[in-house]
């Protein structure tokens, strides 16, 4: 059996970066199929991800590539390395979604792990719709300035959002808008009001990206509160939900004639929401500090809103440290 070696990509974020290996060894082990025992190993003073894999074929060098934080793969050979290419698996630049930086943003890297790990529960296998050209439709219902968004154009699935902050929505389309126009893409992006019985009651924002001999991919965001997502989206369902839930008092959830700023007040409220709105078999990845919410209640959260939360032992090692307030994790449920 073929032993490899994964180099990991640095992350500008030094508290990131010292957990990373073991948060993208979780990642590989279960979004990698074929692949065995992912270990830690340093190698004349370096670094890498140690694993075992039955082959090493196209499609499972495809599913190392598509990892958040690898940047090269070494077969072993005795004493030697042999660098193996890792196809390239991004339909477009990485500077779509490293260029932004502003207060508050997720860790890329973070946010393509979450990725990967949600569409890795889905029932229908995402690498054969993927091959055979069909784009999965993302939703996050807590988009901020669009990083998951344009996270999934990266991996060539089509991202949908709400946000409840205009100025962010607006941040993101002047951002896309730019970078589709200085990379000379054939594109189009507006963004329009939304009425409902007559009155205004926020924005849309589409982009729409057309890609020689492929299906386009696109990106849409209503402003408004996550609450009201299935009411903005209709009878749109997805075939995943991806956010990284607020750590503080960005949202806020009404009780009564007063305001509960906790997250998992909001959470509460919101995720029998989100659930209508998965297609059956389709999967939901969130991650949230634990210091605000317990995993067990977040669990028991998902299977009140009609949602299988997946907590086997693989399931349970993302947690990791932001900072002295935030120790942030993900779980993972399908709607059956």
């Amino acid at each position: 059996m073929p032993t490899c070696l994964i180099l990991l990509a640095p992350s500008a974020n030094h508290v990131y970066a010292g957990q990373a290996p073991a948060l993208s060894a979780a990642e590989i082990a279960l979004t990698c199929p074929g692949v065995q025992d992912v270990r830690q190993t340093t190698v004349a003073g370096i670094d890498y991800l140690e694993l075992d894999v039955d082959e090493l074929s196209e499609p499972r060098l495809e599913a190392l590539s598509r990892a958040s934080a690898s940047l090269a793969c070494f077969a072993r050979e005795g004493d030697l390395l042999r660098p193996v290419a890792l196809p390239a698996t991004d339909l477009v630049d990485d500077d779509l979604v490293t260029i932004p930086k502003y207060q508050g943003k997720t860790n890329e890297q973070f946010t393509r792990l979450l990725v990967n790990v949600t569409l890795s529960a889905l029932r229908s296998s995402p690498a054969a719709r993927r091959d055979s050209g069909e784009r999965l439709s993302v939703l996050d219902p807590m988009c901020g300035r669009g990083t998951t968004l344009t996270t999934c154009w990266l991996a060539g699935h089509n991202g949908f959002g709400v946000e409840d902050d205009t100025r962010a929505v607006e941040a993101m389309a002047a951002h896309l808008s730019t970078w589709l126009r200085r990379k000379r893409l054939k594109h189009t992006a507006r963004t329009s009001k939304v009425r409902r019985e007559g009155r205004a009651i926020g924005q849309r924002f589409d982009a729409e990206l057309r890609l020689p001999g492929a299906e386009p991919l696109t990106i849409g965001v209503f402003t408004g509160d996550t609450r009201d997502s299935a009411s903005l989206w209709g009878r749109r369902t997805f075939d995943a939900i991806v956010t990284d839930a607020p750590y503080g008092v960005v949202h806020g959830s009404h009780t009564g004639s007063g305001k509960d700023r906790s997250p998992a007040a909001l959470l509460a409220e919101a995720l029998p929401v989100w659930a209508g709105q998965l297609r059956r078999g389709g999967a939901l990845g969130l991650s949230w500090n634990t210091h605000g919410l317990a995993r067990e209640d977040l669990l028991a959260m998902f299977v009140k809103a009609g949602l299988e939360p997946l907590d086997g032992a693989e399931w349970s090692r993302f947690s990791h440290r932001v900072d002295s307030s935030i120790q942030r994790d993900l779980a993972v449920a399908v709607k059956a």
